[in-house]
């Protein structure tokens, strides 16, 4: 097969398959994942079974949803330190809004989404508009949020979540028929996504997976997809919580792969210059990019009241979140340096975090080990990514 001429491949072409290609790219992160599954089951037999895993897919949704956000700012290169006291504020606000006011449960949640959204613009705009460095803004909203998050809850500094709706977020499990049919969906989304990538490739003339890689793709994702809906369903059925989770990184990794907005994203991330010379907005980009995480800093605010049946300073803003969530996305392969990274990847960061933590508590680490644990993975994690760019001769 001939390769078509650079010349006859235009720029938004190259760019798409170039993004599809690395979209794949999640071969590191799952092998420590399974590494990591393999030890603990080894060592903690308990560990795999059923109910222990629904339990971790539990305990690692909060911190994903936010890896997931975080994960579009840091294909800008920027960083958002704000996102757990983000998610704190607005969980807040929607249970006063539910307990206090007695407010329908959907327009409180909505409410929150809508600030959060508000919160990661303005954010944005500051960071854009008037050039305060990402580090900077953020840090000072995080401050400045959680003093926000202390006068919304008030003297006792928590709210107790009792609304069906929030808590049936976390609480509602699907039926074994419709997990399994979600399942075999979720194949054959995933099997024309990957035909499709190989016909759009062949269009253009650039090289091909072999058949071998193409449907071996397909049947692990169809084994791993099936074997998880088993053991969920051997325990009490997949959680909503799992279904939304993923919809939501579905929707978002379409809009940074195959929109005009998510190449924006990573050609500002990759060389923000020459985004600039070519007609991009950059400011813009940036901004909706915030906006993007306020969003979804939102969400998991909600899930994380729903999962806790309270709201409280220390679970979002007094806590590790903050650090868990941006190890997730650096440990799914994101790089801190822009213009890499996959949201998908992102989940799989947060379950190599919360499977180190759930291994570590069964095997009664103490919070030291966990803590130390959890440092060596992200500095190796992003000690890996600065040596791909070159990072021993000094980095960008």
């Amino acid at each position: 097969m001939q390769i078509k001429k650079a010349s006859t491949i235009s720029w938004g072409q190259r760019f798409v398959m170039m993004r599809e290609s690395r979209f794949g790219a999640f071969g590191p992160v799952l092998l420590a994942l399974v590494c990591i599954w393999a030890y603990f089951g080894i060592t903690e037999p308990v560990f795999l079974s059923p109910r222990n895993f629904y339990n971790l897919f539990m305990q690692s949704a909060v911190v994903g949803t936010i890896a997931v956000g975080i994960t579009v700012v840091l294909l800008l290169g920027d960083i958002d330190l704000s996102a757990a006291a983000t998610s704190g504020v607005c969980a807040a606000l929607m249970a006063v809004l539910v307990t206090n006011v007695g407010m329908w449960g959907p327009l409180a949640c909505l409410i929150a989404i809508v600030l959060g959204i508000v919160m990661g613009t303005t954010q944005g705009m500051l960071i854009a508009y008037i050039g305060i460095p990402s580090f900077v803004v953020t840090l000072a909203g995080n401050l400045g949020f959680q003093g926000l998050m202390l006068k919304i809850l008030g003297i006792h500094g928590a709210i107790n979540m009792r609304d069906p709706f929030v808590r049936g977020i976390t609480t509602v499990a699907l039926p074994p028929a419709l997990g399994w049919a979600l399942a075999v969906a979720f194949v054959a989304v995933f099997a024309w996504f990957a035909l499709r990538r190989q016909a759009r490739r062949r269009a253009i003339g650039l090289e091909l997976d072999t058949p071998a890689a193409l449907y071996g793709s397909i049947a692990f994702f169809a084994v791993l997809a099936l074997a998880a809906v088993w053991t969920l369903n051997s325990y009490r059925g997949v959680p909503l919580l799992v279904v939304l989770l993923i919809g939501m990184t579905a929707l978002l990794g379409w809009v940074t792969t195959s929109t005009p907005f998510g190449r924006m994203l990573f050609a500002v991330g990759g060389n923000q210059e020459s985004a600039r010379r070519v007609g991009i907005s950059v400011q813009r980009t940036r901004v909706a990019a915030f906006g993007i995480v306020g969003m979804m800093a939102a969400i998991g605010g909600i899930v994380g009241a729903s999962r806790y049946a309270s709201v409280s300073f220390n679970a979002f803003a007094g806590g590790p979140l903050l650090l868990e969530a941006i190890g997730a996305a650096v440990i799914g392969g994101t790089s801190l340096f822009g213009g890499r990274g996959s949201v998908w990847n992102a989940l799989l960061g947060a379950l190599v975090i919360g499977s180190l933590g759930n291994g570590l508590d069964l095997s009664g680490a103490s919070a030291a080990d966990k803590l130390m644990f959890s440092g060596a993975i992200l500095l190796l994690a992003v000690a890996i990514d600065a040596l791909s760019r070159g990072g021993g001769n000094g980095g960008r």
